[in-house]
């Protein structure tokens, strides 16, 4: 019988070598994918996608092209054209200006009297699928011509990740929501912040490890029982910061850290509109019920404090969903008849398609179909799609848009 033998070094000297390690290999990874600058890009769009975009036919599309309207694509071998989602948003502004009527079908910004919409997707239990929903929610935004800002509440900051930043090696302090947040005089305005991302239309706030120090600072705020310098209630000072960027954007998508702290419930009460993702698993529908005593426990709280908690919708969404899994099946249907419609009617299914672009750190939306095997890729698209629309559908609803 062997015995283990224990390690020669402390335990957190041999933790901080495997995370230097760790993070060098990472570095060297997105070096590979991302050449030369290691930053990512998005890819191009064929005419057809650029048409389906904008809302046109490709046919129309290809006679501005040939006739020298509007932004002009990339010509590659055989006349193909390819467009950037920057060519296609200015496609979208050139079109709008050309006709006063249709306007508003081209350019989806919100109105005057239109309000934000802030979609917390949240749920305390690891591996609910929040980090992909929240980035391909995010990106589909983006590609529809909303202006959009992503959040990345999660001090693991996944979603900094999928959108090209590797926290350790590209934040520094005060460049996360916590900058905009804190309650001592290194508070800095949101804008100076929020950084740009390869897709047109959509700003990052990333997040990484300091977003804990929220956490840690507010008891001892409110311990002191004082008024801070300006920031108001813990509670609403996500509210506060998301404020004064409002202007700028049509939709903020966050992505809550997997706990119900302080960081998560500020941004329950910044929130307009509510995302739960639900993985069709007994002990994950069980840890969800938890998690909505709690939250409606600590909700009740901060709205006897004042807080304002009037959501446009809350929403469950089945994540990671296999439907030839009864078990699963079974799970989806005991859901919807407890919820009825407060279950989206599209599932996000678990596709190999999503799991093998993650290996590149990309989405969905940002490989190729070629990539793949058309069935897996197209059944995995139309889904995400589907999902993603039915939530535009109920933002456009709380505008008051047909």
């Amino acid at each position: 019988m062997t015995i283990a033998q224990p390690e020669t070094q402390p335990a957190d000297i041999q933790i901080a070598a495997d995370a230097q390690l760790l993070s060098a290999q990472l570095a060297a990874l997105r070096g590979r994918l991302f050449p030369p600058t290691a930053m990512k890009t998005l890819r191009s769009f064929t005419s057809g996608e650029a048409a389906k975009l904008i809302g046109v036919s490709d046919g129309y599309l290809r006679q501005l092209s040939i006739s020298g309207e509007g932004p002009q694509p990339e010509v590659g071998p055989g006349g193909r054209r390819h467009y950037s989602l920057a060519d296609v948003n200015a496609l979208r502004h050139h079109l709008a200006g050309q006709s006063a009527a249709k306007a508003k079908q081209y350019i989806k910004w919100r109105q005057p009297g239109e309000h934000l919409q802030v979609i917390a997707i949240t749920n305390f239990k690891g591996g609910s699928g929040k980090t992909t929903t929240s980035a391909h929610l995010a990106q589909y935004f983006a590609l529809q011509g909303y202006r959009t800002l992503a959040i990345d509440l999660d001090p693991q900051a996944s979603l900094s990740a999928l959108f090209g930043y590797q926290p350790e090696l590209d934040l520094s302090g005060n460049d996360t929501l916590y900058g905009a947040i804190r309650y001592d005089s290194e508070r800095r305005p949101l804008a100076s912040i929020i950084r740009k991302t390869y897709f047109d239309g959509l700003d990052i706030v990333p997040g990484n490890l300091e977003l804990q120090e929220f956490e840690h600072t507010t008891p001892q705020h409110l311990a002191r029982r004082t008024e801070d310098d300006g920031g108001g209630l813990f509670f609403a000072r996500v509210q506060q910061a998301i404020q004064s960027i409002e202007a700028n954007y049509d939709v903020v998508v966050i992505d809550c850290p997997p706990q119900l702290g302080y960081l998560t419930l500020s941004a329950l009460c910044a929130a307009t509109s509510v995302l739960v993702t639900v993985h069709p698993q007994m002990l994950d529908v069980a840890s969800m019920s938890q998690f909505l005593f709690m939250t409606s426990d600590l909700l009740s709280v901060v709205r006897e404090a004042g807080g304002e908690l009037n959501f446009d919708f809350l929403r469950y969404l089945i994540t990671r969903y296999e439907p030839n899994d009864g078990p699963q099946t079974q799970i989806a249907g005991f859901l919807r008849t407890q919820f009825a419609d407060r279950v989206l009617t599209a599932p996000m299914l678990k596709s190999t398609a999503i799991s093998d672009a993650g290996l590149s750190k990309q989405t969905l939306y940002e490989v190729g179909r070629e990539n793949f095997n058309r069935t897996t890729y197209d059944r995995a698209y139309e889904a995400l799609n589907a999902v993603n629309a039915e939530v535009e559908g109920l933002m456009l609803q709380s505008w008051g848009r047909n």
